[in-house]
C-alpha cells in the first residue's frame, strides 16, 4: 500500500448562529462538516458526491484551509496544514489550489488572462517580466486556449473558455493537490464534456491529486478512482466507482443511484425509483442517531440513538449503516 498523499483526520466545520449586534446570543452550531476522516494516495481522484446543502464545498474549502476547521486535521505529505499560519501558509499554498464552481465570479472583470494567469504565478514563482509572456502563453496552451487571446478580459470569452482560464491560473503555481468544486455544473453539456475530457487530461499529464465534487454520478464515475458519498456533514459511503454506483449498500446512496437515468428505454422502464421522503434534516440540528434515519426506508428503533460508523460490515467498501448486511442479503 502506497504511503498516503492527503490523510483528513476527524475534521470538523461548524458555524456559530447568533443574534445582536453590540450583545451577541448564540442561537446555535450549523454542523456543516462533522467528523470526516478519509486518506488519498499521490495521483488519486476522490469523487465527492451528495445532495445541495450536504457540506461537500465546505469540506473541500476547509481542506485547502480558505475555511478554518473547527478540529481535526488536514496532513499534506506529512504537514499538518491546519497548524499553519500567516505568511507559512501563503507559502504552503503553491502545492494546493482550487477551481470554483462558476468561472466567471471567481474571475476578476478587471484583470486581461496575463494579468490573471502573471499575477498567480507571481505570488509563488520568480519569473522575469521577459519571461513572463511565454510562461502564460504555454499556460493558455495546456488548457486548449490561443496564447494570442490573452490581452482579452473574461467578458469577451465564452463559459467554457472562462473555466478553461480558471484552470489554467489553478495550475499556474503547478501544484500537487486541486480541489474541483462542481467545474462544470455551469456550463451547456456538450461544453462539459470538453472541460471533463481536459481535467482527466491534466491529471495523467500533471500526476495531479484531484478532489472532484459533482452532482453528476455520471461525471464522477468517468472520472473517479473511488468515490465518496455526503450526507448532513459526513461520509456514508466509500468505494470505487464499481462498488459505489453498481453494487451501493447505503440506503442514501441507493437512492441517488436510481435517480440516474439509463439510456435504455426498456432497462429504464423496469427499475423502480427510491424516492426518500421529507426533506434532508438541517444541519443546525442534526437528528440524534444516525443522521439519515428520518428519511431512511430501512429505519429502525436502534438507528435512532446509534450513530453507525464507517465500516465494511463483512464486505468490500465501507458504508455508515448498521443494517447493511440486512440490506445486502434483501438485495440478492
Amino acid at each position: 500500500m502506497a504511503a498516503s498523499f492527503l490523510e483528513v483526520e476527524d475534521v470538523k466545520t461548524h458555524f456559530p448562529v447568533e443574534s445582536g449586534f453590540l450583545f451577541k446570543r448564540r442561537l446555535g452550531t450549523v454542523k456543516a462538516v462533522d467528523g470526516i476522516s478519509l486518506s488519498l494516495r499521490k495521483g488519486e481522484v476522490l469523487g465527492l458526491v451528495g445532495e445541495s446543502g450536504c457540506g461537500k464545498s465546505t469540506f473541500g474549502r476547509t481542506i485547502l484551509q480558505l475555511i478554518r476547521a473547527t478540529s481535526g486535521a488536514v496532513i499534506l505529505e506529512g504537514r499538518n496544514l491546519t497548524a499553519l499560519h500567516g505568511n507559512e501558509l501563503r507559502r504552503a499554498r503553491a502545492d494546493f489550489q482550487m477551481i470554483f464552481q462558476d468561472p466567471y465570479a471567481s474571475l476578476s472583470p478587471r484583470m486581461t488572462v496575463f494579468d490573471t494567469l502573471a499575477e498567480a504565478i507571481r505570488s509563488h514563482k520568480k519569473v522575469s517580466r521577459r519571461e513572463m509572456p511565454a510562461r502564460v502563453a504555454e499556460l493558455m496552451s495546456k488548457v486548449g486556449l490561443l496564447p494570442r487571446a490573452m490581452k482579452k478580459y473574461p467578458h469577451e470569452f465564452s463559459g467554457g473558455q472562462r473555466q478553461r482560464i480558471a484552470i489554467a491560473r489553478a495550475l499556474a503555481v503547478e501544484p500537487k493537490l486541486i480541489i474541483a468544486d462542481e467545474p462544470v455544473s455551469a456550463l451547456d453539456v456538450s461544453i462539459q464534456a470538453q472541460i471533463i475530457n481536459l481535467i482527466a487530461k491534466l491529471r495523467r499529464e500533471m500526476d495531479l491529486t484531484l478532489v472532484f465534487i459533482s452532482h453528476d454520478l455520471s461525471v464522477v464515475k468517468h472520472l473517479s478512482d473511488r468515490i465518496a458519498v455526503m450526507y448532513l456533514g459526513k461520509i456514508v459511503e466509500l468505494g470505487t466507482p464499481e462498488q459505489v454506483l453498481e453494487r451501493p449498500l447505503h440506503p442514501y446512496t441507493k437512492a441517488l443511484v436510481s435517480a440516474v437515468p439509463i439510456p435504455d428505454p426498456k432497462r429504464e422502464s423496469r427499475r423502480t425509483r427510491i424516492v426518500l421522503a421529507g426533506d434532508p434534516p438541517s444541519p443546525m440540528n442534526p437528528p440524534i442517531g444516525c443522521p439519515f434515519h428520518p428519511r431512511c426506508p430501512y429505519m429502525m428503533e436502534k438507528c435512532k440513538a446509534q450513530v453507525p460508523p464507517l465500516d465494511t460490515w463483512g464486505f468490500d467498501h465501507p458504508a455508515a449503516c448498521i443494517r447493511v448486511p440486512e440490506i445486502h442479503a434483501q438485495a440478492t
